[in-house]
């Protein structure tokens, strides 16, 4: 191996031979403590130590750097308390996820290090969010994000490549090539010469290093991040490398020859870089002893530490309260005059006056620039507010979602608007997987608002029709929005922008240019869990959201019923109880009607919660009423026959007459 150190100072190499040395003396430690049954897991990174010490050293200390499972070097060389490290890794209340995640899945932004999650992929567009920011804020900055050769075959790996490139994002797409994607050959998951080759696809620059060489793998870093800095752009790298352990301990080697093994052996990259010191007399074996005591100290000291600290103590109000960030709701009342506007309009003005109140809020979706979007809710708002806040999209959902969560670790909030909310399903991991998560894990908000378009009765079909909100009223550390008014849909929009927490908002496209209703001009806040009871009597209670509601009010006022109550719910998760036991309690019957198809919808919760906790009160069954059990259909007459809304009549004539 050939280290072409002149350029460096000795204090340089020696930061750098000491920074490789702490994880390699770390791994061995911990992979005595994991045949002790002290740690529960371990991801190797023996003989891929270069890499992360090398990229982590070029950067500067507030530069973002997004690491995976075998990436130790990143966190020892940004000067982590190692006390703190151990104490993640064995579950202990000290650790970074408070005992509710390990390894590395984690981040802490004290360190600027956002730690992966195990769909791997979606670290990628994350950094694409962070790297946005810093060119949106005009700050220089490289975003460094990891991955390995396994993770480019995943689709994330190319949507994130697409929009950096398309965008000229600051990001260092950092590749470790060490042949294997836990047992499966690169032969068989590319069909490529190198991973740099991908980049050329891309329009990207892309660089192969040695990835057992720190010096090489340091320089060239440090010379391409100080270039990126000055010429924002995408840059693939692949790091050649070889991991000399099995995926995780419990995989074992058995699918690796023995003579890559042999071969890899002899690039060992600190016995190597060990050997030069000493040849070129920047180190003498006194100095390797002393180096190596000092860091076998520091590791035992730091054990003990760990192993002093608090074990985790069950709260079950403390995990429920985590789910979500802390939001302060302030109920802004609206004070000038009022207009009679659609749904769709009132949604366009939430857009444009938090725009103006948030300087750096960044709205982003397909067409959504000139063309103004797929419904015209944000025409005309690049001459207002620019492209850089106004941003078009690729087709790639997935990618955009996670682009987004990145500009919310970057502090900037967004939203994202899904062209129908039935294309929500290319970009679902990121959303029940990050977003939500996200909080929970390790404190980090996510501050993003997904717009959805959605639902039938506009003879759309299968692909443009679904109104899919069970998706998602089921993950924990989601806000699920479903307004039916203009009123509503405004002021519930503007409080979503403002929550720091994840929001889905639909909007059922149905009612955008149908339902008009007086809306004031100022800007106003509605709360978000806090149901509506648009009509007040003591017969039964009808609960309802989006178009649903206004199917089942013509159905009342055709039947000429005026004394029912009408919940509509607004919000779906956080859910209104109160409100609904209240109602239930004053009238003994309840029926539930929801545009999704029935069998696992929100109205099956609602039933249950009613007859869990105020079953004594009821008159009679409660009734739910839903879509079929198929797709949607495209032709009127399947459709009709597909919606709920004769079935609801009939269950309503059934329920009084009980």
């Amino acid at each position: 191996m050939i280290f072409q150190s002149k350029s460096l100072t000795n204090e340089t190499l020696i930061d750098l031979y000491r920074s490789l040395l702490k994880p390699r003396m770390i791994e061995e430690k911990m992979l005595i403590l994991l045949r002790q049954g002290k740690i529960s897991k371990w991801f190797s990174g023996i003989g891929q130590e270069a890499i992360a010490v090398g990229v982590t050293k070029a950067l500067k200390t507030d530069e973002y750097i997004l690491p995976m499972h075998r990436n130790l070097g990143v966190f020892t060389s940004r000067n982590i308390p190692l006390n703190k490290l151990f104490a993640q890794w064995q579950g202990k209340a000290t650790g970074f996820t408070k005992g509710r995640d390990r390894s590395f899945h984690f981040g802490t932004q004290e360190f600027k290090i956002i730690g992966m999650i195990s769909h791997l992929g979606p670290q990628l567009g994350v950094a694409d969010g962070i790297a946005l920011a810093s060119k949106l804020k005009n700050k220089n900055h490289v975003t460094a994000v990891f991955s390995g050769e396994g993770g480019t075959s995943e689709g994330d790996f190319h949507e994130a490549l697409n929009i950096a490139s398309v965008w000229q994002l600051p990001v260092l797409f950092c590749i470790e090539n060490n042949g294997y994607g836990l047992s499966t050959p690169v032969c068989e998951q590319f069909n490529c010469g190198h991973i740099a080759d991908k980049g050329i696809g891309y329009g990207m620059e892309s660089h192969i290093i040695d990835g057992n060489n720190v010096v090489e793998v340091y320089t060239k870093v440090f010379e391409i991040a100080e270039s990126v800095r000055q010429n924002p752009r995408p840059i693939l790298l692949e790091f050649k490398t070889f991991r000399m352990r099995g995926h995780e301990e419990a995989s074992g080697t058995k699918y690796v020859p023995q003579e890559l093994f042999d071969a890899w052996a002899l690039k060992d990259p600190i016995i190597n870089f060990e050997a030069h010191l000493k040849d070129i007399g920047v180190l003498t074996e006194t100095v390797v002893n002393e180096i190596k005591h000092k860091c076998s100290n520091e590791i035992n000291e730091q054990l003990e530490l760990a192993y002093n600290a608090p074990d985790i103590i069950a709260s079950e109000s403390q995990e429920l309260n985590d789910v979500y960030a802390p939001f302060s709701y302030s109920d802004i009342k609206p004070v000038g005059a009022s207009r009679e506007i659609r749904f769709i309009d009132a949604i366009s003005e939430s857009l444009k006056e938090n725009m103006s109140i948030h300087k750096d809020l960044v709205i982003m979706g397909q067409d959504i620039a000139e063309y103004g979007g797929a419904f015209k809710i944000t025409e005309g708002f690049i001459s207002e507010f620019g492209k850089d806040r106004v941003r078009n999209t690729p087709i790639c959902e997935s990618g955009i979602i996670e682009t987004a969560m990145g500009l919310s670790i970057a502090g900037i909030k967004s939203i994202v608007e899904l062209q129908f909310a039935d294309f929500i399903s290319s970009g679902f991991n990121p959303v029940v997987n990050y977003l939500a998560k996200v909080h929970y894990r390790w404190g980090q908000c996510a501050d993003v608002v997904l717009r959805l378009p959605c639902g039938g009765d506009v003879g759309a079909g299968p692909f443009h029709s679904q109104t899919n909100e069970a998706w998602f009223t089921k993950t924990p550390g989601l806000k699920v929005v479903y307004p039916a008014f203009p009123y509503d849909v405004k002021g519930l929009l503007n409080t979503s922008i403002k929550d720091p927490n994840p929001v889905l908002f639909f909007e059922h496209k149905g009612l955008y240019r149908k339902i008009k209703q007086k809306v004031p001009e100022d800007y106003y806040t509605i709360p978000i869990g806090k149901a509506s009871l648009v009509r007040m009597g003591s017969k039964l209670t009808v609960i309802s959201y989006g178009a649903a509601l206004h199917w089942a009010m013509e159905t009342l006022d055709e039947l000429e019923m005026k004394d029912v109550d009408v919940i509509d719910l607004r919000t779906l998760q956080p859910l209104d109880t109160e409100t609904i036991f209240q109602s239930v309690k004053k009238t003994g019957k309840a029926i539930i009607l929801q545009e999704d198809s029935l069998f696992g919808g929100i109205a099956s919760d609602i039933s249950a919660i009613i007859m869990e906790h105020y079953f004594k009160y009821l008159d009679a069954p409660i009734k739910r009423v839903g879509s079929l059990e198929t797709p949607i259909p495209f032709a009127k007459q399947l459709e009709s026959q597909y919606l709920p809304k004769s079935r609801f009549k009939q269950a309503l004539l059934e329920l009084l007459e009980y």
